[in-house]
């Protein structure tokens, strides 16, 4: 029996890499994006490719960018597979606001070029974009479903939104097969150090291990409505398997402040957190997103949508992994 073949853009980030192990998992043939600036940096995927059996005899890495329509269209039409899954973009709210032009083309004008390959080419493959649910940012909904107006305040989640819109468009004008997930925050030890969960793991293991003394964040009454990745992307997988192609809301649907997230990493290695937090006004974002949680209503009913790990859960795995660090 012939494998799926599936191609995954942004192959060595956190959501992208533990799709490749689900997929292996699942028997496919993989195959990985990744970009210059990637080189060297490749520690999420680094025990697939040091993996003789499976380094490229089931995963494949190309180099490509998502900025170079080119090396897109080649590698596509090289491998055919029956499914992508776009986890490429500049994720990063904060820098969006820097690198704004950037975010863009990399976030949204790059899909829409996505899909114009896929239209002129071959209308059976199956693609996924996962939005974030950044896009909601002024909304005054307590709870956000699939029906709630985007209402960005950041360049990436404006670009998230154009994605969306794009991804619908091209689905019901062209009949392409462009599914998705408007994922709320989703962590892990993956994560980079730049995000505030990682942040915080990482600061606080250093103050326990006496590498540091204290922890500066921004605003920490901020609440966030937080998972573990790993669970997210086995409902990317889900979505892509139905037969018409949909988007669905994918998160906890409850509700932590970063200083609760503060307070059980520093409880974890018996510190009490008031002792070493500092408030940094420099860390406070331009504009605040509203506190976002997700209705997982339409998930329950078609995929049967549960998570297993709760936010104690995931900040046991990635507190056990960071502190792995210090006894290697």
């Amino acid at each position: 029996m012939k494998k799926k073949k599936a191609l995954i853009l942004g192959a060595t980030g956190q959501d992208g890499s533990y799709m490749i192990d689900l997929l292996l998992k699942k028997n496919y043939e993989v195959h990985g994006l990744y970009r210059k600036s990637s080189v060297g940096n490749t520690n999420n995927i680094d025990h697939v490719i040091s993996n003789r059996k499976i380094y490229n005899k089931r995963f494949f890495l190309h180099k490509g960018d998502l900025l170079d329509t080119v090396s897109l269209s080649n590698i596509i039409n090289s491998i055919n597979p029956k499914e992508i899954y776009n986890f490429a973009d500049q994720d990063h709210v904060g820098w969006s606001y820097e690198i704004p032009s950037y975010s863009f083309r990399t976030t949204a004008l790059s899909v829409i070029e996505i899909f114009e390959i896929l239209r002129k080419k071959n209308k059976k493959i199956k693609f996924f974009q996962p939005i974030s649910s950044n896009i909601f940012g002024e909304t005054k909904k307590f709870k956000q479903n699939e029906k709630t107006t985007p209402e960005p305040n950041s360049i990436y989640a404006l670009a998230k939104t154009t994605a969306l819109y794009a991804s619908k468009m091209y689905s019901k004008v062209y009949k392409l097969h462009i599914c998705g997930a408007i994922f709320f925050n989703h962590e892990s030890p993956k994560r980079h150090r730049d995000y505030v969960s990682k942040k915080i793991v990482q600061n606080v293991c250093e103050i326990y291990h006496k590498k540091r003394k204290y922890i500066y964040l921004g605003n920490i009454k901020s609440k966030i409505d937080w998972g573990y990745a790993k669970e997210y992307v086995e409902y990317a997988w889900k979505i892509m398997q139905r037969k018409k192609p949909d988007f669905y809301i994918i998160g906890s649907g409850k509700n932590n402040s970063v200083e609760y997230f503060v307070k059980r990493c520093f409880q974890y290695v018996g510190l009490d957190y008031k002792k070493y937090i500092k408030i940094d006004k420099k860390l406070f974002r331009p504009s605040q997103t509203r506190n976002l949680l997700a209705n997982t209503i339409k998930a329950k009913k078609d995929l049967n949508f549960k998570l297993k790990t709760d936010l104690d859960g995931l900040i046991k795995i990635m507190m056990d992994e960071e502190l792995k660090k210090y006894n290697e």
